[in-house]
């Protein structure tokens, strides 16, 4: 075969591949919307101890504040995904025991928040938050922010562009397609966690465990890997997605 039919051959199997991967960076595109926000209904009824805080695009986001006389730091506790403040509220008193006053919220769509998920809300909402507990008596040198899973995408952002105390990062990931595709290959990739840790300059503390059957324990370590000092990782062998206090306890 001469080499001008060689690189015809070629250029017409790229014409047929150039519309596969642009169509399979389009599926990503709407699938990651239902897959990556993840809506629980609530499982709590709101009382007097739970916040309604309004958005600028009208929407109110429902938060709960747990306070701590003896506290120094605020963690400003952002969830992972398929929880609202009803499970939250099961394990935020072990953070008050253990000396933290805890900052927490729905996210939209989720719980008893109103509105519709997107990253660029997350990132908005992480925001207001922040600017109201600072007008509440709490600076954000005195916030650290707390990332959870999907969390962890509004905790590093906000830690990017915010002067916070620090920055925990447990059970996430490097960007949201990276879950499924382990390389950067498609187009429109969201909350890309790791190419932001470079520009956080904060201490950092990375958590992951070793048997998490949902983020697998190398995005961990290559969140920690693109973290600045001062940092600490803390691989939690056997740890899977959660739970990671009941396996190491004090040293969590």
């Amino acid at each position: 075969m001469k080499m001008s039919e060689i690189l015809l051959s070629l250029g017409r199997i790229m014409l047929l591949l150039v519309p596969v991967y642009l169509g399979a960076c389009l599926w990503a595109h709407f699938h990651a919307q239902r897959t990556v926000f993840r809506h629980p209904p609530a499982t709590y009824t709101l009382g007097p101890e739970h916040l309604r805080l309004p958005t600028p695009d009208g929407v109110t986001l429902i938060a709960r504040h747990w306070p701590n006389p003896e506290a120094k730091y605020t963690l400003l506790y952002f969830h992972g995904n398929a929880e609202e403040l009803g499970s939250l509220a099961i394990y935020m008193d072990d953070y008050v025991r253990a000396g933290f006053a805890v900052f927490a919220y729905e996210y939209r769509g989720y719980g008893h928040s109103g509105g519709e998920s997107s990253e660029a809300a997350s990132y908005a909402d992480a925001q207001l938050v922040l600017d109201w507990l600072q007008r509440n008596g709490t600076p954000p040198e005195r916030v650290i922010a707390f990332g959870y899973s999907l969390g962890a995408g509004s905790a590093i952002e906000l830690a990017r562009t915010q002067p916070v105390a620090g920055l925990v990062v447990e059970s996430s990931f490097v960007s949201a397609y990276r879950v499924l595709t382990r390389w950067p290959i498609l187009l429109g990739d969201k909350f890309q966690n790791e190419r932001k840790l470079p520009q956080v300059h904060c201490p950092v503390l990375v958590m992951h465990g070793t048997a998490d059957p949902v983020i697998p324990h190398w995005h961990g370590e290559l969140l920690f890997a693109a973290a600045n000092e001062p940092k600490t990782l803390l691989i939690v062998p056997g740890g899977g997605h959660g739970g990671l206090d009941a396996i190491i306890g004090e040293r969590y």
